[in-house]
């Protein structure tokens, strides 16, 4: 299969002897924010990826987009590919995920426990946008938002596409979308369906750790007066996916995909969500406008290993009037949400209630950005007495526009995150664990953005000061382990971007990340770890892409991705003896497209360099460790 990819690469780029097609860049619009704007215009650090960019990039799913084209880096974390852990400005794999917000079509997908956001849930194919706003966005999204905002905007359009790949190890994915828009109706439907057969060894037996998932959605929207817009939503996903444990070093140099005998071995787990939403827009005048968004998420994780089901019933609600004129905007609103997790004999609700001020004013090429939020958020188990935290976000921001094609941009955000219910609650004895406080970050941000024809160049430099940073305490006893704060830390970097056309052939794109992340006071169980790095933290990454377009229908494109070391996942006191070893893939994709019709293919780790995630010494989770490459068409009408 690995020689029929590489084959069909160097077949792509033969296929046609016209010339290269022309491509520009622009600024791009920031939608999904309280406020829209462009790019250049921002007062945030911001990163925009458009449906064209997902396309091209040819990704399986969006944990690969995230790792492979943006600032964010993914992991499978203990080894399941489905829910994988994200970090984004320094925050870790440990608990990175946790201190940023994702939405889906501004549905947050956040969990009221320690279970990363299912991203596997969204077909790549049915997306149009994706936003990244850094150490900014606490005003709108809330609790969660200490390293910034994820959106994700599906597509609404007439477009119809259907797309089919296969790959080694027995991967098979088949997708679609359907769409119709008119001045009236709206409506779409999108799927996909993947299986595989596994890489990795889990038992002695020879079995592999095979997976599947399925989704679904329909989205209608109408408009019954040309002011008023009423929105419909369903949504599905099943996940069905059984992975490796961890590896010792001597056992991951010696073969990496084996099962390894020092660990608990394979789990089992079942992952099922079924989302229902509404919602409507009114157009009170030119200049006014009202919103209301309503969802509800059932989902059920069942670790058949362990005979472990929890069930949760969340249900959200956003209500915001939107003013916008030639001279400023403002939006307010409130935003609810309840989110009821059950076990057996294990009962907990966490709410989260919030009103929230947003504006913006533009003063000639000055743009002047203000925000405020307050959230009480409360949690409960059942018939027992509640604990509850009243919390204040702040947003304040400048953008000044140089000339037409650059601006320079100043922001502060005062944020935070509350605990998940399991850091408060034992999900076996249901038992009250201890009170962990809410974390808190000033975030600052200083940027600078040049948009032109064939250029686009964007920098940012950050500092993030943190109080009571929430973390997981693994003593190496195992007899006081615990969630709890940080004291004292704080974060700072540098986020870079560049995209040059250097011809009508020829494009690169850069996109670097340097962290620190320090721990400035923190004591636990007689330990120090005051002066130290937060572990799991790489202080350089480095995403690079060359493009190349031998024709007008023809696109190759070669990615470079590098993570440097780090200390494991659980070294607060930066003493194993074993670090996080550096990552590393060289992937490499090809398309050749017509109007109506597109084939393609991928080798991700083209070098079939090791890779994996240290928890603690001689716990290593392989991540990436192997190369895979597919081959599909896509048909569109």
């Amino acid at each position: 299969m690995k020689n029929t990819i590489k084959l069909s690469l160097i077949s792509a780029a033969l296929l046609s002897q016209l010339n290269a097609q022309e491509i520009t860049l622009k600024p791009l619009e920031v939608s999904s924010t309280a406020i829209k704007t462009d790019e250049l215009k921002s007062t945030d650090a911001v990163e925009v990826y458009t449906q064209e960019d997902i396309e091209k990039a040819h990704v399986r799913n969006v944990y690969e987009f995230l790792n492979q084209e943006t600032s964010v880096y993914t992991t499978s974390g203990y080894g399941n590919p489905f829910l994988q852990k994200i970090d984004m400005r320094g925050f870790g794999v440990g608990d990175g995920y946790q201190n940023i917000v994702i939405t889906i079509n501004g549905r947050k997908m956040n969990n009221v426990d320690m279970v990363p956001q299912l991203l596997s849930s969204i077909s790549p194919s049915s997306i149009k946008k994706i936003e990244i706003i850094k150490s900014s966005g606490i005003v709108v999204a809330g609790d969660g938002a200490n390293a910034g905002v994820i959106n994700i905007t599906t597509k609404q359009d007439n477009s119809k596409e259907v797309s089919f790949y296969m790959g080694n190890n027995g991967l098979v994915d088949g997708s679609f979308y359907l769409g119709h828009s008119d001045e009236k109706l709206s409506i779409n439907a999108s799927g996909e369906v993947q299986k595989s057969d596994g890489i990795r060894t889990i038992d002695a037996d020879g079995n592999r750790d095979d997976n599947s998932f399925g989704t679904g959605t329909l989205n209608l929207a109408y408009k019954p007066l040309e002011a008023l817009e009423l929105r419909l939503g369903a949504a599905f996903t099943k996940t069905d996916v059984t992975y490796a444990g961890s590896l010792t070093k001597a056992e991951y140099d010696e073969d990496i995909t084996q099962a390894g005998a020092s660990n608990w071995g394979a789990t089992h787990q079942k992952y099922d969500s079924k989302v229902l939403s509404g919602g409507l827009t009114y157009d009170i005048s030119d200049a006014l406008s009202l919103s209301v968004d309503l969802s509800n998420e059932k989902k059920k994780s069942n670790y058949i290993t362990y005979s472990s089901i929890t069930q949760y019933d969340y249900n959200s609600l956003t209500a915001s009037l939107e003013y916008d004129s030639d001279s400023f905007a403002l939006t307010g609103g409130i935003d609810g949400f309840y989110g009821n997790l059950t076990r057996p004999s294990l009962d907990l609700t966490k709410t989260n209630q919030a009103a929230f001020l947003m504006s913006e004013f533009y003063l000639g090429d000055l743009t002047l950005k203000a925000g405020y939020r307050y959230e009480v958020i409360d949690f409960k188990k059942k018939d027992a007495e509640s604990e509850s935290d009243s919390l204040h976000g702040v947003e304040l921001g400048a953008n000044y526009l140089i000339n037409k094609n650059s601006s320079v941009f100043f922001n502060y955000s005062h944020s935070y995150e509350s605990a998940s219910l399991d850091r408060l609650f034992s999900f076996f004895t249901g038992a009250f664990k201890g009170y962990v406080e809410p974390s808190q970050a000033n975030n600052f941000n200083l940027g600078y953005s040049n948009i032109q024809s064939n250029n686009k160049f964007k920098i940012s430099a950050y500092y993030i000061d943190l109080k009571n940073e929430i973390y997981y305490y693994a003593d190496p006893t195992y007899v006081n382990s615990k969630n709890t704060n940080i004291d004292k830390s704080h974060k700072y970097g540098i986020d870079l971007y560049e995209k040059y056309l250097i011809s009508k052939e020829f494009n690169v794109a850069l996109n670097y990340n340097y962290v620190q992340a320090i721990i400035d006071d923190e004591k636990e169980n007689g330990e120090d770890y005051s002066g130290n790095f937060l572990p799991g933290v790489s202080d350089h990454n480095v995403k690079a892409t060359i493009g190349y377009l031998p024709s007008e229908r023809t696109t190759i494109n070669l990615i470079q991705i590098y993570r440097s070391e780090a200390y494991g996942a659980n070294d607060f006191n930066n003493n194993f003896s074993q670090k996080q070893d550096a990552f590393y893939s060289t992937d490499i994709s090809a398309t050749y497209a017509t109007a109506s019709w597109e084939i393609f293919a991928k080798i991700n780790n083209l070098f079939n360099q090791k890779n994996g995630l240290w928890i603690r010494d001689d716990a290593i989770y392989p991540v990436n460790y192997t190369t895979t490459g597919f081959l599909g068409f896509k048909l569109k009408y």
